[in-house]
This record gives structure tokens, sequence and C-alpha cells, in this order.
């Protein structure tokens, strides 16, 4: 016998489950999806707990915002890019679903090598050996060209780009987001980070013109921003610390112009948790009203289930046309 006492669990008082407040019931039990039905059914069908109630959750705001003719903003790092969704992206402001893009500096070098060459994203591991990674001198010769263009002529980094892009009109224009965005109104804009895009590296760059060309996309952002507000949204697909940083001093500079900036929401889809998307996105920034939820996955899944199921919703609120 051991020298310890021991608990009598004979002492414990029952409680009946029938009685017990339980998180899951059969009410939310997931539908069982069938050959050839429709998108909505899926969604519908999806049980509405944890990640798929958020999902549905945010669906809903952001079809809440587009009702009421609140802005809908997209946050994202490059490999949204380079994993083909372009298309999706330029369909969504096409249908009047964003009002704003904000990218690293690598979003509009994937954009660029798209639209002008039908390709990009190089072997990293493979040129970085004999150090021609990074070294395509068309790609440095588009974004330093557009850097200079933008602070000649006062413009922001991403509208300078998607002017270029369209005046250019290379072959494959129709995957560019920055020349769609140019025609459609939509700011892009890029917030550079110097030494960390591969066109820093070429003789061309200019530190004065990069740097001033995104400091005013610094603030074209910042006045985005300023009008999420009751029931705006704030998307981030991919952007783990520059654009998460960007958006807390954007927000900070709105609030201190404009005043109070609540009541909005937020979303963070990656493929991995990271600390400053949780709290100066999903967190900080809704503290006084609002909410923001976190969605684990590949971009390349998540972001064209989530346009399929917003399309849907506002399909079915007669905000879209077939």
């Amino acid at each position: 016998m051991s020298k310890y006492k021991e608990i009598d669990i004979t002492k414990i008082t029952p409680v009946s489950v029938k009685t017990r407040d339980s998180k899951v019931e059969t009410d939310q039990m997931a539908s069982v999806p069938q050959p050839g039905m429709k998108l909505s059914d899926f969604i519908k069908g999806l049980p509405p707990v944890l990640a798929s109630a958020d999902f549905k959750f945010i669906v809903q705001k952001v079809a809440d915002a587009r009702m009421n003719d609140k802005p809908v903003l997209l946050m994202m790092g490059a490999h949204v890019i380079k994993t083909g969704l372009g298309p999706v992206i330029i369909d969504l402001m096409e249908n009047g679903i964003l009002q704003g893009i904000a990218v690293n500096g690598a979003g509009a070098i994937h954009d660029s090598e798209l639209a002008y060459f039908g390709k990009t994203s190089e072997d990293v591991a493979r040129f970085l050996k004999d150090g021609k990674f990074g070294m395509a001198k068309e790609t440095a010769e588009i974004l330093n060209t557009s850097a200079d263009l933008a602070r000649k002529e006062k413009l922001g980094f991403g509208e300078a780009l998607g002017k270029k892009v369209s005046e250019d009109s290379p072959e494959f224009i129709n995957l560019s987001i920055f020349a769609n965005a140019y025609r459609l109104n939509i700011p892009v804009t890029v917030h550079v980070a110097i030494g960390t895009d591969i066109v820093h590296q070429h003789p061309g760059a200019n530190g004065d013109a990069v740097g001033d060309a995104s400091m005013r996309d610094f603030r074209i952002f910042s006045e985005l921003v300023s009008k999420i507000g009751d029931g705006g949204v704030v998307l981030v697909f991919g952007s783990s610390v520059i654009l998460p940083e960007v958006f807390l001093k954007a927000l900070t500079v709105a609030r201190n112009i404009y005043g109070s900036i609540i009541n909005f929401y937020t979303a963070n889809f990656d493929m991995i948790r990271h600390y400053r998307p949780h709290m100066n996105v999903l967190t900080r920034p809704v503290q006084d009203g609002g909410r923001g939820v976190a969605i684990t996955g590949h971009h390349e899944i998540m972001f064209p289930l989530l346009a399929a199921a917003v399309k849907e919703e506002m399909l079915s609120r007669g905000l879209l046309k077939m």
C-alpha cells in the first residue's frame, strides 16, 4: 500500500449530462456534401463551430460592409500573387468587393513579372550559390523606373507601377493587379522595407525615390484605413510582419486625425499563426468594438474559397449580378 494519501473519488458529486451545458449539439452537425451541390449549400452545410463559424462570420461581414457602402481592404504578402491568385483578386475588384489593397515590395515584383513575362518566382537556393539570385535586369528596371516615376509625378508607388504597366500594355496585362486597379481607380499601396527586395540590389535602385513613393503610399493607405469604422473589413493574407505593423501605424494616424474609428472587423488567413497579425490586426485594433478572427490554411485554397463564398452571399442579397 502506498505511503501517500489518495483522494477519495467516491465523494464526488456527479451531474447529469442532460442538464450540463454543452458546446456542441445535434443541430450543429455538418451536412453531407452531395455531388453537384451548389457552393452556397456547401458553405451553409459547414458545422457552425470553430474555424467554419469564423469563416461564415467574416463572409457575412464582407457582404454587410458592401451592402452598407463600407470598405473592404486586403493586405497581402507576395505569396498570394505567386500562387496564381491574381485573377481572383482582380475579379473582386471588378465586382466592387475590394476598395483597397496593400502589399509589400515583393508583391509588386511578382505582379510585374507575371504581367510582362508570364512567369515569376525563381529558384532561390539554386541561384544563390553563384550570386545570380535576384539579378533579373528587366524586373529591376520596371520597379525602379516606377519608383522614379512616382517621385517625379508625386504618385504612390502602387499607382506609378499601375500607370506604367497600363501604358506599356505587356502581353499579360490582364493578370496585373496593379494595372487593373489603376484602371478601376482602386488604390494599391506598396510598403517597402529597404533591402528586402531583389530590385534593391541593382544600380538603378534609388533610395530617395523608393522611400518617397512608399511613404506616399503609407499616407494613402492611412486615408483608406480612416474609412473602416462602423462596419468596414480588413483582410490579411500571408503578411506576418510588415503589413500588420503598417496597419497598426495607419490606424493610429487615422484615429489621431479623424477621432474614433471602431466597430470594424478583421481576419487573418495564413498557413501559420503569428504574433503580429494576432496582436496588431485581430486584437488591439478592435479592443473597443468589432472582432478579429484567424483562419489557418493555404492561400491557394482559402482565398478562392473566401472569394466564392462572398460572391454567393452577395448574390443572395441582390448585391451582385450573374
